[in-house]
Formats: structure tokens, C-alpha cells, sequence
């Protein structure tokens, strides 16, 4: 079996009743892109809370998915038509062949080291190193499967970070691979919350699929005391707003790890949480930085 992919690039005004037009039409499946993806062009939808963004890409691309024996000039027409744009738009046009769609998505993920004795590993392959400390982690719906710069950056925080018996808090747990890691690494007593009920449950399914005990609650009311480490991986914009919360969860002497930072964004974040604790980078990757700092005691 086979289908064909159409491929038109129009304006942002024409994108969405054109991919609207092309579903009513019959198309299984119809998507919207920024036709500048890849290049300086590229124009991000999703900032994060607190910053404005744009909708729409001036340069948009619509792609839809049709059944293999359809008149693609005749379905143009008619869906250029109801959406506004004069005349037939050009188009490229795809053969799609059937596959192991399955085994499609898994080639696209494989172990990744993280450092010399941790290792991330979907479920469906075997751990390259035996003595390694593996965290068994599949793609999901809650972020963080240790292939972003800024979990990679917190989770080589904690290894440098967890000693044996210390406690843990992960603020914005999101897979929890965090959490998950540092018990792995000996810690103790480990927390991770979540806005996300959904992260929640797959923190909760990751951490019994590791064998290990993290305690994983949705809301930050649950969170008591304070922790050797805590550690957020955000973004700029909560981690600011969340200073006076997270740092009043940082032990005296304890250590605080942020990330999901970029590297323009380093000195506002730092300001932010002067008043409570110092931070300097830690480390950086692609742009993204790690601040970390200690507690005075």
C-alpha cells in the first residue's frame, strides 16, 4: 500500500483554511510548517510563558497525506478555491510506501552516553556497556529523554553532584529521568513534581521500570522540607518566578542546579536569585547553559 504527500507553500493568511480545505476534501492527514525550518529564517510558535510570539509563519508549508489514486490538480483546485488563493498553487508531490512504522520511530532513537558510566537506553535495545549505570528510558509524553543540551547538562550535574544517602528534589520532573538518575546514583530520598499530570504517570512507569523508589506528586504543595540537591530544569521565565519557592527548598549548604536557560538569558536568571542563593555557570552546551549555586549554611 502506498499514499501520496503534497507539499504547498503559501502564506500565513492562505495555511490554515488550505490544510482545513484539504482535510473536509478527503486528505488524511493535513500539516502546517514553517517553510524557513532549517535556515536563519526559522521562525519559533512557541516561546515560553511570559514571552509573546507571533502565530502563523509568514512562509508557510502545508503538507498533506492522500489516498494514492487521488486527482491531485482537481483536489488543489477546489481546496484553493475554498481557501481564498487564485488558482491552483504549485506543489510537490511524494510517493509514500508503507513500513514498519514502529520500527521506523525506534531507528531514530538510540543509547546515548551521557558520560563514562551513565548510560541513556530505550527499551527496545541492548545497554552498550554492561557496567555502565543505564536509565531505561523510551520516548514519551513528558519531556526529557536525556537528547535535549539541558538534561544533559543537569543529568552530568547530578553525577558530579549525588554522593550516597543525600536527598533530592527534581522541580519540574517532566519524564523524570532526573529523579530517576540520581537514585541510581545513590541518592536517598528523592521527590519529583510536576504541573503535568500526564508527566506524573510516566515519571511514575519510568521509575518502576528502573527499579528504583522516586516519589512523584503533581503538585508542589506535596513538597516538604528541604533537600541536599534540588534541581529544575524549566525555562527562564518560571525559574524566575519560582526563585523564593525553589530556593526555600535548598537545605543550608545545600546546592541548587537550573537549567533550561539560554546563554543571553544567564545574568537575569542569576539576579533573579541572588537574594536567596549565588549561582555561576556550571557548564554549557549549544547554546543552553547550567547555573548552579550552594546555599550558605
Amino acid at each position: 500500500m502506498s499514499w501520496l504527500s503534497v507539499t504547498i507553500d503559501t502564506d500565513c493568511g492562505h495555511a490554515e483554511p488550505l490544510a482545513d480545505a484539504l482535510l473536509d476534501a478527503g486528505a488524511l492527514s493535513a500539516s502546517i510548517e514553517d517553510a524557513d525550518a532549517g535556515t536563519p529564517e526559522e521562525t519559533p510558535q512557541f516561546g515560553e510563558p511570559g514571552s509573546p510570539t507571533t502565530p502563523g509563519w509568514t512562509r508557510s508549508r502545508v503538507v498533506a497525506l492522500l489516498d494514492a489514486g487521488t486527482d491531485v490538480d482537481e483536489l488543489l483546485a477546489a481546496c484553493a478555491a475554498t481557501a481564498g488563493l487564485d488558482g491552483v498553487p504549485a506543489y510537490a508531490l511524494e510517493k509514500v510506501e508503507e513500513q514498519n512504522w514502529v520500527r521506523l520511530t525506534q531507528s531514530q532513537f538510540e543509547p546515548i552516553r551521557v558520560s563514562g558510566r551513565l548510560w541513556i537506553v530505550p527499551s527496545w535495545h541492548t545497554a552498550p556497556d554492561p557496567e555502565a549505570i543505564v536509565l531505561v528510558l523510551d520516548p514519551g509524553m513528558a519531556f526529557g529523554t536525556g537528547s535535549h543540551p539541558t538534561t544533559r547538562l543537569c543529568l552530568e550535574w547530578l553525577e558530579r553532584s549525588v554522593t550516597p544517602g543525600v536527598s533530592v528534589l527534581d522541580y519540574g520532573c517532566g519524564s523524570g529521568i532526573l529523579g530517576i538518575a540520581a537514585a541510581r546514583l545513590g541518592a536517598a530520598d528523592v521527590l519529583g513534581v510536576d504541573i503535568d499530570p500526564q508527566a506524573v504517570t510516566a515519571a511514575r512507569h519510568n521509575a518502576e521500570r528502573n527499579g528504583v523508589h522516586v516519589r512523584f506528586d503533581d503538585s508542589a504543595a506535596e513538597i516538604r522540607g528541604q533537600f541536599d540537591l534540588v534541581v529544575a530544569n524549566i525555562l527562564s521565565n518560571p525559574l524566575k518566578a519560582l526563585a523564593p519557592a525553589i530556593c526555600a527548598h535548598v537545605r543550608p549548604g545545600g546546592r541548587l542546579a537550573l537549567s533550561g536557560i539560554l546563554a543571553a538569558q544567564t545574568e537575569e536568571l542569576i539576579a533573579a536569585y541572588a537574594p536567596w542563593l549565588p549561582l555561576a555557570v556550571a557548564d554549557s552546551r549549544e547554546g543552553w547553559v547550567c547555573l548552579a549555586g550552594q546555599k550558605a549554611a
